[in-house]
């Protein structure tokens, strides 16, 4: 067998950026990062946290508030547009008061 063809084997640690985790492998790698693990993705923990990247999720939720805000207005207007109008008095009355 050829001498040398084979990468270079480190124990290193595998580092999650978002809750600090490390695991110890064997890599030929020296350093190895990931963004999300087992231990603080929603899949694996059931709980429901927004990993937020570049923004998006505020940007969604605004225009989410925009837009109910917007049916709102519309069911408002809506709403007072097929209200009766008020009834005037009738000249009479408003003249003579209840008398006429």
């Amino acid at each position: 067998m050829r001498k040398d063809i084979h990468p270079k084997a480190y124990t290193t640690g595998v580092v999650c950026s978002t809750c600090g985790t490390v695991w110890d492998v064997r890599s030929s790698r020296e350093n190895l990062r990931v963004d999300i693990c087992s231990n603080c993705h929603p899949f694996f923990t059931g709980e429901q946290r927004i990993v937020d990247t570049a923004g998006q999720v505020d940007r969604f939720m605004k225009r989410l508030a925009n837009s109910q805000e917007r049916q709102a207005d519309q069911q408002r207007r809506k709403a007072k547009a097929e209200e009766p109008p008020e009834k005037k008095k009738s000249l009479l009355k408003e003249i003579y008061g209840d008398e006429a």
